[in-house]
């Protein structure tokens, strides 16, 4: 058993994914699983398997479930994966220890991304074996527990989206640095929006998409008040309500009732963080 590195695995309705995973990896590999939809029947698939621990917990956000996860760590180092993630196995995390050790000291470290473009997934230049990078993607993140710690773990205000870059900005400005392995490949192709793909009927991915949408410029509003200021935010974001404003109108004109729905999603999340209020959104 690894005494260096644990696997953490953060569940929500993802049985299958997390099985596949496990089973991806030896028994070697020490794994934490924090499943956050109470599906019990998942301790039950799992029982057999010694190196994995599962615990559960309600669900407060991604941000939440690993600094839960981080309480239960042992280890020096533990590797929070989305459980979608593929090309995971031991060779991966081999290499990661042996990345972390070098370098020592930093913020976070994070795989190279398939099958993404540079607008949607920015990633350090490939021709560097360890690239330096502004954030790590939250669905791959390999931490050293104490400098974790110190960072003080993930902004539990943040429910959903920039979770990853709100710890990359503290991380940078208590001197902290995060790497790419640009060597070590993974695939995530379904990305924060995962829930659409799996949803079962056309009402529920509307939902999804609203939720979302929702959160997504809740959270943005929300980090960008807390690293930049009031002032600048409310600056920055005008543009975006006009346009979001008008995008209301203009479906309403052509009768486009989804596109009017989620786009006035939009605008509640967004006035809900100007004014201040928690990130409370949910199914």
């Amino acid at each position: 058993m690894s005494n260096k590195t644990t696997i953490v695995l953060i569940s929500h309705k993802s049985r299958e994914l997390i099985l596949k995973f496990i089973n991806n990896l030896s028994k070697n590999i020490q794994i934490l699983v924090i499943e956050n939809s109470s599906d019990f029947d998942l301790e039950k698939d799992i029982k057999d398997y010694k190196n994995v621990e599962i615990k559960f917990m309600k669900n407060n956000g991604y941000g939440s479930a690993i600094n839960y996860a981080s309480s239960y760590i042992l280890t020096k180092y533990f590797f929070v994966f989305s459980p979608d993630i593929k090309n995971v196995d031991d060779e991966l995390i081999s290499i990661f220890e042996e990345k972390a050790q070098i370098i020592k000291t930093f913020g976070a470290l994070g795989p190279r991304f398939l099958n993404v473009t540079e607008k949607s997934h920015r990633q350090s230049n490939i021709k560097e074996e360890i690239g330096e990078i502004n954030s790590i993607s939250g669905s791959a993140m390999c931490f050293n527990k104490s400098v974790f710690d110190a960072i003080g773990g993930f902004d539990e205000n943040i429910f959903l989206y920039f979770e990853e870059t709100d710890y990359c900005m503290r991380a940078k400005k208590m001197g902290y640095k995060m790497f790419q392995i640009n060597k070590m490949f993974v695939d995530h192709t379904r990305g924060a929006n995962a829930g659409v793909v799996k949803a079962k009927n056309t009402n529920e991915v509307k939902k999804l998409e609203k939720l979302y949408s929702w959160h997504f410029i809740w959270s943005k509003y929300y980090l960008f008040v807390k690293h930049h200021g009031k002032l600048f935010s409310l600056l920055y974001f005008m543009p975006i309500l006009i346009r979001i404003l008008f995008r209301i109108n203009l479906y309403k004109f052509k009768k486009d009732i989804n596109k009017k729905e989620k786009y006035q999603s939009r605008l509640n999340g967004l006035i809900t963080s100007m004014r201040g209020l928690k990130s409370f959104k949910r199914l």
